[in-house]
């Protein structure tokens, strides 16, 4: 699987009308270096380059889901509603993402 989920502004929108209308309290974070979190689940390699010095041109193996590659998107998405779950948090009916 290879796409990236992402929740729109009006859905957004409406979680925040609905939070107003029922006094409900708004919680919101923001991951930095989210895909260093996530491991691949592809075999994914390449060529060490000029900066790895005595290293450069030896094969590398890439761990961690790196921007960029195609997958990385839908592996942070599935990373990240798992923690969620094992924090019993359920997703929205409307929409999954939210």
């Amino acid at each position: 699987m290879t796409f990236t989920s992402v929740v729109s502004w009006d859905c957004v929108r409406i979680a925040f009308l609905l939070a107003a209308l029922n006094n409900l309290d708004i919680l919101a974070a923001d991951v930095q270096n989210a895909y260093l979190n996530t491991a691949t689940k592809e075999k994914v390699w390449t060529r060490a380059g000029k900066e790895f010095g005595s290293n450069a041109g030896r094969p590398v193996i890439i761990v961690c889901a790196l921007y960029g590659l195609k997958s990385s998107g839908a592996q942070w998405r599935d990373h990240m509603a798992a923690t969620l779950r094992k924090a019993d948090y359920t997703s929205s009916r409307a929409n999954p993402d939210v």
